[in-house]
């Protein structure tokens, strides 16, 4: 795991969100993308004002603390399932001042890595319905793709919006491997992955009395060791 330095990628996949706390959710979505679009590497990028948040989110500095060591738990993964995807935990979020934007993190990258890198946001698909509400949501597809993952209680075909509507129409595509070939403006919705769960509703459980039976069964281990250490979201 490497913390942005890649080995010239080719296909680049950006996981964002606060992380707080990081959970199994997120790393799932992580190993199918990375093998469905064969990644070259993944980025895990922490948000550093999430400016559509909770005020009351943990640090940055923790997130992120806790962001790398799920990245450990991703890596392990994939060294299990042979996936050869390299993990990078990026602090450009972090490091920005003001709002985190996903229009500057995606500009960002573009500079960094090219023109000719495909850079593919991954996401949920409750993220795809919300994107409207974004900062600057309709150059996104200018500088990276989409590919979003489906989400139990987040129906597309009954809450899109005319905006998301006339998106996939322009953008979708039905074939992962586009992606691969394009470095922006493609979207890829996947059916064959469901993930319930949420940050939000993980901190929530974790205030009851079963905090401990949650934490294990949906918090990697060794983001789980800090937010024993350190007494989080109690």
């Amino acid at each position: 795991m490497t913390s942005a330095h890649l080995d010239t990628p080719k296909k680049i996949g950006i996981l964002g969100g606060t992380f707080d706390p990081p959970h199994l959710g997120h790393l799932k979505l992580a190993t199918h993308f990375a093998k469905v679009l064969h990644l070259d590497a993944l980025l895990l990028i922490p948000s550093g004002e999430p400016w559509q948040k909770d005020p009351d989110i943990t640090s940055a500095q923790i997130r992120l603390q806790l962001t790398e060591a799920a990245g450990i738990d991703l890596a392990r993964a994939f060294l299990y399932l042979k996936i050869p995807t390299q993990i990078g935990i990026d602090r450009i979020e972090i490091d920005r001042a003001g709002p985190s934007y996903a229009i500057d993190t995606a500009k960002a990258l573009r500079d960094r890595f090219g023109p000719l890198v495909s850079l593919t946001w991954l996401m949920g698909a409750d993220s795809l319905l919300n994107i409207p509400s974004w900062n600057s949501w309709d150059q996104l597809l200018h500088f990276v793709n989409f590919a979003v993952a489906s989400r139990p209680h987040h129906e597309l075909s009954t809450e899109m919006s005319p905006e998301i509507q006339a998106l996939l129409e322009k953008y979708q595509s039905i074939d992962a491997s586009s992606l691969e070939k394009s470095p922006f403006g493609r979207i890829y919705l996947d059916n064959s992955l469901s993930v319930d769960l949420s940050s939000t509703e993980l901190r929530a459980q974790l205030k009851s009395t079963s905090r401990s039976a949650i934490a294990s069964e949906h918090i990697p281990s060794h983001a789980l060791e800090i937010i024993t250490n350190l007494g989080l979201y109690k």
